[in-house]
């Protein structure tokens, strides 16, 4: 396992390093644009295409792809997985050409669906959502062919390049908002074209890598490929189950259409936090443990298999639960210490204050789905997933009517907590039922060694950030400082208690207990 805690710091590192760039890019934008009828506009139009990214790409079709890649890898020889790989490249990228050019032509009916409200709007919403969408659309061919190229690096454990990638969207939307914004006659379409641009060159970065392994493919256009026809036969049903908490997203976006200007704002901003952790410790498990898993069960190690499943939700455990405790107390301090501006006022902080403490109980929810869900994917089961994501995804809808009225934007916030851990439940327990999964000796220790160190962790936290007023109080930097004491006070803290009570960095590296 230790090589495994190796790629998983390689590719957390890389993620925080473009979760950091994230925050400083939603700063920018909180800064000069706000949240208001523009912003919501930019957040929705950027919303769509990023959604079916999340299908075709890192969702359902690098789980139905890298199971297949590793059976051609381990299995066959190195002209059949060249050809495979060809094959997959011409097949996939005429597909979603065909989707993207579609989805220019649909985007005024798309934005009707995705964000009815913005129809009777005054404020114009709804017909510059529709002009960004002709320029953000596109994003999802150059992005989804970015994932291909990086689902064949990380199945070559070529970990770090894809990684890094994410990083050059922020800085294009950075640069966008900087320089070409400013030049605009409505500067908020400098981000529209900062999207377009990031998917160009995020694509083109990745293709010198491949040509190191010797499989910068040759695009042809095969359906009737036996690999091609098992991609695609698995992505099917991955097309819905790895993207509920997509599709939760977008629901969240279409009802928050009807609410007040700003609610989609504040979401972004809370759900962007939310993002911090689940990238640097959720995806990054997940995009290390799918090929090892897809590995294990090629070779038939039933063994070997669980166990790596163990190693991932022990390591989930032992940093998601402090992420969730800290962000849950410092959600109103984060919100004032990054985005407090003339444009993004009090009442901004408090209402996406407010959506983010109610995001943070299922942020463990969603880090667990990260992990289960690809003990399913590697075994080349999407049904199950599906199934599951298909009750957790009603769950949801209906919480969300349930609770946007007494809440607002915040209990929609709730619901995809709620649906999150419905979710993650029923993959853990189809897990067992099924024999993929058996625990390894040591948990109750391993639980109640996480419980006290979060305790003590979070009294702390508790005591030390005080009221938002405080924070609102004093100048940016001394809000920087005072945010960045009380987060490295705090891991250590925590770390303090976990190895004063038993813990070990046996715990971070391998299964020992």
């Amino acid at each position: 396992m230790a090589s495994f805690f190796r790629s998983f710091a390689a590719v957390g590192s890389y993620t925080m390093l473009s979760r950091i760039l994230g925050f400083v890019r939603d700063l920018v934008l909180a800064r000069m644009f706000g949240a208001n009828a523009a912003t919501d506009a930019f957040f929705v139009a950027f919303k769509i295409p990023n959604f079916l990214r999340r299908l075709f790409a890192e969702g359902a079709f690098s789980v139905a792809f890298v199971p297949v890649l590793s059976e051609y890898r381990t299995q066959r020889p190195e002209g059949e997985l060249r050809g495979f790989v060809d094959n997959m490249a011409g097949t996939l990228g005429l597909i979603v050409l065909l989707v993207s050019l579609v989805g220019v032509i649909a985007a005024p009916v798309l934005v009707m669906i995705f964000a009815p409200g913005f129809w009777n709007e005054a404020e114009g919403k709804y017909e510059l959502t529709v002009e960004m969408l002709y320029l953000t659309f596109p994003y999802l061919f150059f992005i989804t062919l970015t994932a291909f190229a990086g689902s064949i690096l990380n199945a070559h454990n070529r970990f770090s390049v894809p990684a890094f990638t994410p990083v050059l969207l922020n800085l294009s939307l950075i640069g966008c908002a900087v320089w070409l914004s400013p030049m605009l006659d409505e500067p908020v379409k400098g981000l529209a074209w900062g999207v377009l641009i990031a998917g160009i060159v995020q694509f083109l970065f990745q293709l010198p890598f491949l040509g190191r392994i010797r499989l910068l493919p040759r695009p042809r256009v095969a359906f009737k490929d036996p690999g091609v026809k098992r991609v695609m036969r698995l992505m099917i049903p991955a097309l819905f189950g790895v993207s509920v908490s997509q599709l939760n997203l977008l629901l969240d976006t279409l009802i928050a259409s009807f609410l007040v200007s700003g609610s989609i704002s504040w979401l972004y901003y809370s759900d962007r936090l939310m993002e911090f952790p689940v990238g640097v410790l959720g995806v990054a498990l997940g995009t290390v443990i799918l090929p090892n898993l897809s590995r294990k069960h090629a070779e038939a190690s039933a063994t070997e298999f669980s166990r790596t499943l163990d190693w991932a939700l022990r390591l989930n455990l032992i940093l998601g639960v402090p992420a969730a405790v800290g962000l849950f107390l410092l959600a109103g301090p984060m919100l004032a210490t990054l985005f407090f501006s003339d444009a993004f006022n009090r009442h901004d902080v408090d209402m996406a204050t407010l959506s983010l403490m109610a995001y943070t109980p299922g942020l463990m929810a969603i880090m667990l789905i990260k992990t289960l869900a690809p003990g399913f994917y590697a075994r080349q089961d999407t049904k199950t997933p599906v199934r599951i994501g298909i009750i957790a995804m009603v769950a949801n809808m209906v919480l969300n009517l349930l609770l946007v009225f007494p809440l607002a934007h915040a209990g929609l916030a709730l619901a995809t907590t709620l649906s999150s851990w419905l979710n993650a439940y029923l993959l853990y327990r189809a897990l067992i039922k099924q024999g993929i999964y058996r625990p390894e000796s040591g948990w109750p220790m391993l639980l109640l060694r996480i419980t006290l160190s979060a305790l003590a962790m979070g009294l702390m936290l508790w005591w030390g950030a005080g009221a938002v007023d405080g924070w609102l109080e004093v100048g940016s930097w001394d809000r920087v400082w005072r945010l960045a004491g009380l987060i490295v006070i705090a891991m250590l803290l925590y770390f303090s208690i976990f190895f004063l009570f038993g813990g070990r960095l046996s715990h971070f590296r391998s299964l020992k207990n």
